[in-house]
């Protein structure tokens, strides 16, 4: 299958249409997933990343009065899911990978798996913490970083494995993509420090970046240009997120430490109700879109939730 970057070399005048996508949570049935996403597959979009979620813990209380905390999957699915719109769409898959909740040997065993069913882009992440606990712990003999995630990944195309007797020695062919910060990592005590980071992931082998979402396309520009300044030369997809209530205006920033521009802020502050606000929210994101494509942005890339509404609104004016 074609790799992202091969993808985005191919840009001329437009940008690529990507998306992202959630499993449906634990009980939940791949064809409703299908069907949801099924009307963005006019816009043509030549890969689609499937979010990973790692596991959380509840609580319980044994009958000797004490607690416990016991594993749960909310969204398990990711690698079924991946082959499956391959095969349905005909596009490529780009799942998650994650740093929290794997070992190394995890890890390797899940690459395997990828690379035996032809998935060959992979979006490699640190992830977050799992709930409810508020800090990032990494497993036993598991990565603490995106870039060591990375190095792995890169040390099987050059079939490089954990074991020397391993049987599974075959190179692998993996396009590696992470995650970039133009408002800064939230856990970064400074945008130094959180750039750095930045740079140890395109070192390690990162091959394109794809950008927390923003609605601020100076953050983005400026993000860019300190990239580009300081020899970062990979492609950097922006993120896109269409706000579709009045409430996301506080909850969006709260979850992903992001600023909204005051004027986008007291247009949805003035909105009547939510479908005022998701106007305003898909016309903004159709001004975001305008102006990242005069920048000359590789792609564009959509937050979904799996749904396609408002996606669709945008797409449609912009594709």
């Amino acid at each position: 299958m074609p790799k992202v970057v091969e993808h985005l070399a191919k840009v001329n005048d437009k940008p690529v249409f990507s998306i992202e996508i959630i499993p449906p949570a634990k009980g939940g049935k791949i064809d409703e997933l299908l069907n949801d996403i099924s009307p963005m597959m006019e816009i043509k979009p030549p890969f689609i990343d499937v979010t990973y979620h790692r596991e959380e813990y509840i609580s319980v209380k044994s009958e000797d009065g004490s607690t416990k905390e016991i594993k749960t999957r909310k969204r398990p699915g990711t690698v079924g899911i991946c082959s499956a719109i391959m095969h349905k769409f005909d596009v490529d898959a780009v799942p998650h990978v994650l740093c929290g909740g794997f070992t190394k040997d995890d890890t390797e065993d899940l690459l395997i798996d990828l690379n035996y069913l032809g998935i060959e882009n992979v979006m490699a992440l640190r992830g977050d913490h799992a709930k409810p606990f508020s800090t990032f712990k990494p497993k036993t003999d598991g990565h603490a970083f995106a870039a060591e995630l990375i190095t792995q990944i890169k040390d099987m195309n050059h079939g490089k494995y954990l074991h020397e007797d391993s049987e599974y020695l075959s190179k692998s062919n993996f396009c590696i993509g992470a995650a970039a910060y133009p408002e800064k990592h939230f856990e970064a005590e400074s945008h130094e420090i959180d750039f750095n980071h930045l740079r140890a992931k395109v070192d390690a082998g990162a091959e394109y970046l794809v950008t927390q979402m923003f609605f601020d396309n100076q953050k983005y520009f400026d993000f860019v240009n300190k990239c580009r300044e300081n020899n970062i030369h990979i492609p950097i997809i922006p993120g896109l997120k269409i706000l579709s209530t009045k409430k996301q205006l506080d909850i969006l920033p709260k979850l992903f430490y992001l600023e909204m521009p005051s004027e986008f802020d007291k247009a949805v502050r003035q909105a009547k109700d939510d479908k005022d606000a998701r106007k305003i929210g898909i016309e903004w994101c159709i001004t975001q879109c305008r102006e990242l494509i005069k920048f000359g942005v590789p792609a564009l890339h959509f937050y979904t939730m799996s749904k396609s509404t408002t996606t669709m609104a945008v797409a449609k004016e912009i594709f």
